[in-house]
């Protein structure tokens, strides 16, 4: 726990325990073994309830095997005809032999795929993806997305010169 909560463990809560306890070992009275457990039994919920609020607020870790699959425009972001637009339009793979497959429908409305080589960097909490910064790639995968990781999901968001951001979600 933090360190106000082991001042208050070492200097209140465990001396009063003891002379709780030995009070309640003298004088033979329910009240001092009622007051001890409302006290450890609140310092009890409390941990309990801290280890549940950990379990449904804390954002995944992210591995090399989680980022591996496809992933698709997440129209829920910005709904609307430009978010459909962009879901029928564009779409990526990451395979695990690390080769990022951007697909996009060029003006034959057939889909052309460029083959981009990533680094997948483990060196961070969550595992990172890493594309380099290269002009001569279609402008929404010109540089690294930025990852945003939820409690139960990810999604990452490349910067476009002409639609901003654009957001992708795992299929």
């Amino acid at each position: 726990m933090g360190f106000g909560f082991n001042l208050l463990m070492i200097f209140v809560i465990l001396p009063s325990t003891v002379v709780l306890l030995l009070l309640w070992i003298i004088f033979r009275k329910a009240i001092f073994g009622k007051i001890l457990g409302l006290i450890w039994g609140g310092i009890i919920s409390l941990f309990v309830l801290s280890l549940v609020l950990h379990i449904f607020t804390t954002k995944m870790k992210l591995t090399k095997n989680k980022i591996y699959g496809e992933y698709v425009i997440d129209r829920s972001k910005f709904p609307g005809r430009q978010a459909d637009w962009q879901y029928d339009n564009f779409k990526f793979e990451i395979t695990k032999d690390n080769i990022f497959h951007f697909s996009y429908k060029s003006s034959n409305s057939e889909y052309e795929t460029e083959k981009i080589p990533v680094k997948i960097l483990e060196q961070y909490y969550s595992d990172r993806l890493e594309l380099g910064k290269d002009t001569t790639r279609h402008h929404i995968v010109v540089d690294n997305p930025t990852l945003y990781r939820n409690v139960w999901s990810f999604y990452y968001v490349f910067e476009s010169e002409k639609f901003g951001n654009v957001f992708f979600k795992k299929k």
